[in-house]
């Protein structure tokens, strides 16, 4: 496997691969054709590589940000990214994959009972996922609140997202606003929407990879009548996410690829 380290100085991929063992290959000695193992990396800006992968079937393991762990919380007081996602050949885990439960129930999480409110909240995507998909994130904004409005008259109320993950976390954290009189929220592809699931309120997901999509929605001319999974779908799905993610720890002892 192919460890790529952004100027060699990522410290996540460079933290997997001394885990386990591998060498650490600087982005700027990489070159494509010099090799065909899997490669390992991170961070959406590498969508062209990533598209290079697709187009020749070479296999890739793409790491972000985990889908839970890494809110404020009794094990993670300040909201450090400690868990963090790996999916083979896409940016997402989509599909639902059965697994224990026991790596869900150590974040000791709790679903929230399905909310019913007033307000539609849209979490904008940024300029990464726009890149990567190819479109503006504003323009995909007005598109979405206009063909809402076609279909609702609900108050439509558009989260930006905070460049600061401070912020984001603890000064204007989204669970304070899901708690507050929301119906539904739409998204792109935001980690948002596993939140929003976890807080009991619908999701729709307009990105065609998404990991909340098998529990969500994905037509918004059914925004007055979401569908809501049963608890034996949500935990199958949490359960599902938690072998998907891994606890750096997890990095710096080695197991990782044991699990993947």
């Amino acid at each position: 496997m192919i460890f790529l380290s952004d100027n060699g100085q990522d410290e996540y991929v460079n933290m997997l691969a001394q885990g386990h063992g591998f060498p650490i290959t600087d982005s700027r000695d990489f070159v494509y054709e010099h090799s065909t193992e899997p490669i390992v990396l991170r961070g959406i800006l590498k969508y062209k590589l990533m598209q290079r992968c697709w187009k020749d079937n070479r296999t890739f393991y793409y790491i972000d940000t985990g889908y839970f762990g890494n809110n404020p919380g009794l094990n993670n007081p300040r909201g450090y990214k400690h868990w963090h996602r790996i999916v083979k050949n896409n940016l997402q885990h989509q599909e639902i994959q059965p697994r224990p439960d026991d790596r869900w129930r150590r974040f000791e999480i709790n679903f929230a009972p399905r909310r019913r409110g007033t307000k539609i909240v849209i979490a904008a995507p940024d300029n990464k996922p726009a890149k990567f998909y190819g479109f503006d994130s504003e323009q995909w904004t007005t598109q979405v609140t206009e063909q809402l409005q076609q279909y609702t008259d609900r108050p439509i109320i558009v989260r930006q997202r905070n460049k600061s993950r401070r912020d984001r976390t603890l000064v204007s954290p989204l669970r304070t606003l899901l708690e507050d009189d929301v119906h539904a929220l739409v998204t792109f592809n935001s980690n948002a929407a596993v939140e929003s699931i976890l807080a009991g309120v619908p999701v729709f997901v307009l990105a065609p990879v998404h990991a909340a999509r098998p529990v969500g929605n994905i037509d918004l001319s059914k925004i007055e009548n979401p569908h809501w999974p049963d608890s034996d779908k949500l935990l199958a799905w949490a359960s599902s996410l938690a072998y998907g993610q891994f606890h750096i720890e997890e990095f710096q002892q080695g197991k990782v690829l044991e699990l993947l």
